[in-house]
């Protein structure tokens, strides 16, 4: 008679399948082809084309491809609705987002299976965490529009936004674009992948039910040439896209110079990372929802499995006996783990990957099933032996694929985890709380859950670091994205550099006179510029005072090499920063004198002793802030907390103003150092003495070497090489110059860091309202959200 592990092993799962009744007759319904949704009415569907079933290849419907006058009268149609929505008031967008919420819940299985049979992935994935997760991030930002006027006072809805999604979570992107959108008081076109459009298509009848106003929600179909029009048109404020790095690059281009708000989440090559006291088990089980959710068509995938030496060859065997067991199979069966890809192009991609890793010499592993002969599918994979420079180890494959190596140290972990160009997400899994904690804030990524994996809520925001790209959704953080500052509407036009008069002859009898050579400052000293150029500065009476050097791309890299040398100014305590910065304010006040003596002999200013004060006021404003600025503990349904931590950037390349040529810089610089970032910055083109005459108040303030470094030079050039370093993470420019702020937006692309630019207009330096606030804040901070759960 068999034992009871002997029936065990020989059972297993029967077919389940679900219905797919109801979803094929709302596509009867519609006849199976579809317009475009536009001012709350469907166009005819003309030039279309075909939506299938990546499962089975078999057409579900035919889908509109929308053209640019299409664009053009969705986002006019969305300009005419937005001030009628902002009047509408927090609360009564309030009470239309509640309604979608509910519409969603009540509507949640036809959606389900609907994007099952568009996208390809799992029954139970859309059922029990897409369609859930959309309907909370309605709910979730329903209550923000109820708070708006109480918590975002200081701040206007942006406008018209575009907004573009990959096919990957076609209808929880959707929601996580559309409802911080909509409680904000913007007015959306909204752009679904190509591929998965459907379940847009049956939003917008969500919409009309829900009583959302005509023109608020936009929907158009499409390939790249309606998310290219998308981003072209010159009546989108704010774009917000979802995609690949490489697409992000594009976008980021295109829009440099327009003056449009944007946010990207791009790609990723997560670290899942086992230390040898982790609960092994859970792990696997957490490594299964990582890499295998969604056929690993994630971009927050925990594709790179890091485990520590000692347990190594262990927790392999474990996840193979674990990979044995997914059941890969129609999508539609509520016992299957594995479906079917989005397309056959994404398939032969990943196969090519695969392949060539396979040449390389790495060990290929996969279970021993068989996957569905029609539709497009590859079975999880596991690949051992690569190096860490391999193709399969640094690019995103986006696909059921993991690479596995070991480490030996938690120093080498963060080590192997931070060495890919990409930062979205990572995961962390030990036993020990105290080494969890300490590796998760030294992992650069946006995500790091602890423990447990893929967990989202609307309340805890999402985005990434370096090429993963920039901005959150969900959470406050996302709100602010949807919003500008009022104070922004308050700026003036670009300033103009009074003329000097014309240069006189230095004077003087001294053979000193003319070595009055103001020098760069480069890792706490003072440095002569590489290039031994200089240019003299003449005051605004035009007599001589003091020749500058002229810096140069030499000069920038060995200050972001001497910025990267004091990474221990981001590690210093909060406190600790805020000291220094009460120091220079001190030893600045004690100058006051000679500096606004200065100021006048550049400019000619009548208020210099004003702008003196206001200085020393503005850096103890910052220092006020430097540990005063708290991340916040999130409660999201799991079972623990989200701790969001607000952290420095980086090193930061700051390219200051000509007006007020000692406040402008300060206002710069000192909110970057408050929150720990490294600085190199380029001061007044052409009044660069008041920054150079800060270096001996620096000197006497304690700030480390190389958190703060001065070059001085053509603001267009040094800009010009800031925003093409690879070891700088954001470049902000304020001086005024529309064509250079559009230089460094373009040119940031390559590595996709973060930018803050004025455009071609200027800023009140004295106004709080302008100069200082959370808006500056969120510029010189990015936040990482840790996932922690407990009792569980």
């Amino acid at each position: 008679m068999p034992t009871i592990n002997e029936i065990l092993q020989t059972m297993d799962y029967g077919p389940a399948p679900e219905s797919t009744k109801e979803a094929q007759a709302w596509l009867d319904q519609h006849g199976r082809r579809f317009g475009l949704f536009i001012d709350n009415e469907w166009t005819e569907a003309l030039d279309t084309f075909a939506s299938t079933n990546p499962a089975d290849g078999v057409e579900l419907a035919q889908v509109t491809q929308a053209t640019a006058d299409d664009v053009e009268r969705a986002v006019a149609a969305a300009r005419r609705a937005q001030p009628g929505w902002v009047a509408m008031g927090g609360a009564g967008r309030a009470k239309v987002m509640y309604a979608i919420a509910r519409l969603l819940q009540k509507h949640s299985r036809l959606f389900a299976v609907l994007e099952t049979l568009d996208n390809g992935k799992t029954i139970r994935e859309t059922r029990d965490a897409d369609l859930p997760l959309a309907a909370r991030h309605f709910y979730h930002h329903a209550g923000w529009a109820a708070l708006q006027a109480e918590e975002f006072a200081d701040y206007r809805a942006v406008g018209v936004v575009g907004q573009i999604v990959p096919w990957n979570f076609p209808v929880l992107m959707l929601a996580w674009k559309i409802a911080p959108a909509l409680a904000a008081g913007n007015t959306v076109v909204f752009k679904p992948a190509e591929f998965t459009s459907l379940t847009a298509l049956l939003f917008a009848e969500i919409c009309q039910q829900a009583g959302v106003p005509a023109g608020v929600v936009n929907i158009v179909t499409g390939d790249g040439r309606v998310g290219e029009a998308i981003v072209n048109h010159p009546g989108i404020d704010k774009l917000a896209f979802t995609g690949s790095t490489e697409v992000g690059r594009i976008i980021r281009k295109a829009t440099a110079g327009s003056g449009k708000k944007l946010s990207l989440e791009l790609g990723g090559k997560s670290p899942f990372i086992v230390f040898d006291d982790a609960d092994l088990d859970a792990a696997v089980e957490g490594l299964v929802d990582s890499i295998w959710f969604n056929q690993g068509q994630v971009c927050c995938a925990g594709s790179r499995l890091l485990v520590q030496e000692s347990v190594y060859d262990r927790f392999i065997a474990k996840v193979k006996v674990r990979m044995q067991n997914l059941r890969v199979g129609s999508p539609l069966d509520k016992s299957n783990d594995i479906g079917a890809l989005v397309d056959p192009v994404q398939q032969q991609r990943i196969h090519g990957l695969v392949e060539a890793a396979r040449a390389e010499g790495c060990e290929i592993w996969q279970p021993a099933c068989e996957a569905p002969q029609a539709g497009s599918w590859y079975l999880p994979t596991l690949i051992t032996g690569a190096s860490t420079s391999a193709a399969v180890a640094q690019t995103e494959i986006f696909g059921p694929v993991l690479v596995a190596m070991s480490f030996r140290t938690p120093g080498e972990a963060v080590q192997l985890a931070n060495n890919t160009v990409y930062g979205l997400a990572a995961c962390v899994w030990s036993e020990s709380i105290s080494l969890a904690l300490d590796v998760a804030p030294q992992i650069k990524a946006g995500v790091v859950w602890i423990n447990t994996a893929n967990q989202f809520d609307a309340a805890c925001g999402f985005g990434g670091y370096k090429e993963s790209g920039f901005g959150r959704e969900g959470g406050k953080e996302g709100m602010y994205e949807y919003m500008t500052a009022l104070s922004e509407d308050a700026r003036p036009a670009a300033p103009i550099v009074a003329a000097k008069a014309a240069a006189k002859p230095a004077t003087g009898d001294s053979p000193f006179a003319v070595d009055r050579t103001a020098k760069l400052y480069i890792g706490g000293k003072q440095a002569r510029p590489d290039g031994a150029y200089s240019r003299a500065i003449n005051g605004a009476d035009g007599s001589f005072l003091a020749d500058i050097g002229e810096g140069s791309r030499k000069d920038i890299r060995n200050a972001v090499e001497a910025a990267h040398k004091a990474a221990g100014w981001s590690k210093a305590t909060a406190h600790n920063r805020a000291q220094v910065l009460y120091y220079i304010a001190e030893n600045l006040a004690i100058r006051a004198d000679e500096f606004a003596g200065r100021i006048a002999a550049q400019t000619g200013s009548k208020d210099a002793a004003r702008e003196v004060q206001a200085s020393i006021e503005r850096l103890f404003y910052w220092a006020a802030w430097a540990d005063k600025y708290d991340g916040q503990a999130h409660q999201p349904p799991m079972h623990g907390i989200t701790v969001a931590l607000n952290e420095p950037v980086g090193v930061i390349g700051i390219v200051c103003p000509n007006e007020n040529p000692l406040l402008g810089f300060i206002s710069l610089v000192a909110p970057a150092l408050a929150l720990g970032n490294r600085v190199v910055a380029v001061p007044s083109e052409a009044y660069p003495l008041s920054a150079t005459d800060l270096y001996q108040v620096l000197d006497t303030s304690d700030l480390p070497g190389g958190a703060l470094n001065i070059v001085t030079g053509s603001a267009d050039e040094l800009a010009r090489t800031l925003a093409t370093h690879g070891d700088i993470d954001a470049v902000w420019r304020h001086d005024g110059s529309l064509d250079g702020c559009a230089e460094v937006e373009r040119l940031s692309s390559e590595t996709l860091k973060r930018t803050w630019v004025g455009g071609g207009k200027g800023r009140d330096w004295f106004d709080a309202k302008q100069a200082c606030g959370r808006a500056v804040l969120q510029h010189a901070s990015q936040v990482k959200n840790v996932w922690i759960p407990y009792g569980v």
